[in-house]
């Protein structure tokens, strides 16, 4: 819809207001001319907005355990500003989220906010619960599937297991990820923690979620395949 189109339909809907109330001509031409005004710069607002970038993720990208200020996609948006990339950051991450939650949610949150990148960093939880690594590739792929259909360019961020259930799950697991980037010929960070994962000093006690301090490696590994998605 245009500016012009907006303006008289706003003009048609006023017409009986000025049918009824005592106002001189002008100030009716005045009064439509200043709405028309407001409408063409609302429009221009939004045609100018900065493009998003929606952080679709778990704990790991929630920040689970630190200042929601530390974590890595807090640190990404710093980086922007830093490199003069015009573009904002919404972070709809849950922790504990799976693929399966990730699906019934993503629908929403591409209309709300039409990203024009959407970071998928999913499946941690699915793999730490051993539920179908075919279930979690299936959920992931209609991710993707739905994130490009809303005309997002998708950045899949992939992790790794610990050995609990056994190495062809693991394989199986980690290999999802790669398959998926290909298949669908999306950008890939193949593994989020990629050199601090055996650096016990970077993880909280749990051993599961990278601590402060870890965020910048972090965003590093993400980086590198974001930037050049960043147009």
């Amino acid at each position: 819809m245009t500016a012009r189109s907006i303006s008289r339909r706003i003009t048609r809907s006023l017409e009986p207001l000025f049918t009824v109330l005592p106002m001189p001509r002008a100030c009716k031409t005045v009064l439509a001319s200043v709405l028309s005004w407001v409408a063409s710069m609302l429009l221009w607002g939004a045609a100018h907005a900065a493009p998003g970038i929606l952080v679709f993720g778990d704990s790991l990208a929630a920040a689970y355990g630190i200042s929601e200020r530390r974590g890595w996609v807090a640190l990404l948006e710093e980086r922007l500003k830093r490199e003069r990339l015009d573009y904002s950051v919404v972070n709809a991450s849950i922790s504990g989220e799976t693929t399966r939650g990730g699906t019934a949610r993503l629908g929403k949150l591409l209309g709300e906010h039409r990203p024009a990148v959407v970071i998928l960093e999913l499946g941690g939880n699915d793999g730490l619960r051993g539920l179908p690594v075919a279930e979690m590739k299936k959920n992931l792929g209609g991710m993707i599937q739905q994130s490009q259909k809303a005309g997002a360019r998708v950045l899949l961020v992939g992790t790794r297991m610990p050995p609990n259930y056994g190495p062809d799950y693991t394989r199986a697991f980690e290999g999802v990820f790669s398959e998926l980037a290909e298949r669908h010929r999306v950008a890939l960070a193949p593994d989020l923690t990629a050199g601090i994962g055996e650096r016990l000093e970077l993880f909280q006690p749990d051993r599961i979620h990278p601590n402060e301090n870890a965020q910048p490696a972090l965003l590093d590994n993400v980086w590198k395949a974001l930037r050049p998605l960043l147009k």
